[in-house]
């Protein structure tokens, strides 16, 4: 769609296509609505909280005797029914935000746009500039062009000019654009090849904790296999690249088993011992790890 391209001045420069995936849709009110009420309910503090029986100041003693009144049963004062007494089902801290999938945000936002610029409140600027950053100077030009509440969304590098003038207005807002990631950079683990995990010396010693030295790792070890202790955490590729740079050895496969804790009874204390988590580490052929030489 074309759009018309104006200056501070108020005056034309030119029209611009606009994209009508973006600008052109038949706005959906449900979907708005759905993103706006995401937004409120992700704003809310959720901190209200009211006292409950338990939390509230008064004495815990009886308040009369239990038989020969006349009257009902009772006990202390901190019931609901009393006042000064605790509130039954009172609201307590928690969070009101609601889920909602990245592409429906997405898609509510590009019918929010389409339905901004259906009601032509939709405003492209030739530049965002401003020669002697006075704020009166860019106040009056935004009157002229009958801004009084509005959002500039400029590029990258913004004009220091402009930031000085607008930042003074109310209801006027800058937003830059945020610079696009660089072609070639590391985006993060999920796009390093396989096998390719780094980690210091200190991360690997975090990981593997300590060798297992029972019967049953001494059979394993007669298929080229060592168990370790390792941290609850440890997924199998940060475990297979410790142990390869702990030992300088080729690891095949890497196989996790965490043992449930027991319950234990020491000096009439019982107590339910941890978690532990082993791994069974595969060799390739050609390489071993001695183990009672230690770590």
């Amino acid at each position: 769609m074309q759009t018309p391209v104006t200056t501070l001045d108020a005056s034309s420069a030119g029209t611009v296509e606009l994209a009508d995936a973006i600008f052109n849709l038949e706005p959906r009110p449900d979907l708005i609505q759905r993103t706006v009420r995401w937004q409120l309910l992700k704003r809310m503090a959720g901190t209200h909280h009211a006292q409950d029986r338990s939390e509230v100041t008064v004495t815990g003693k009886k308040m009369y005797k239990q038989k020969g009144t006349g009257g009902a049963r009772h006990g202390d004062k901190s019931v609901p029914q009393w006042r000064g007494g605790g509130k039954a089902f009172g609201p307590k801290p928690r969070s009101h935000a609601i889920a909602l999938p990245k592409k429906v945000r997405a898609l509510a936002l590009r019918h929010a746009l389409s339905a901004k610029a259906k009601a032509g409140e939709i405003v492209v600027l030739e530049k965002a500039a401003s020669a002697d950053g006075k704020t009166k100077g860019l106040k009056a030009q935004l009157a002229a062009l009958g801004l009084t509440n509005a959002l500039f969304i400029d590029g990258t590098d913004l004009d220091i000019g402009f930031v000085q003038a607008v930042r003074n207005i109310p209801n006027i807002d800058l937003l830059p654009v945020p610079a696009p990631p660089e072609a070639g950079a590391d985006q993060g683990r999920r796009r390093r090849p396989r096998g390719a995990l780094q980690m210091s010396k200190l991360k690997a010693y975090d990981i593997i904790r300590a060798p297992v030295i029972t019967e049953k790792a001494t059979m394993a070890s007669e298929a080229n296999q060592v168990i370790f202790k390792v941290a609850r955490s440890a997924t199998k590729p940060e475990i297979k690249a410790a142990v390869e740079q702990l030992f300088n050895v080729k690891v095949k496969a890497v196989n996790t088993i965490v043992r449930k804790g027991k319950l234990k009874a020491f000096k009439g204390i019982v107590a339910r011992q941890g978690e532990i988590k082993k791994a069974i580490v595969t060799l390739e052929e050609g390489h071993s790890i001695d183990i009672t030489t230690g770590l």
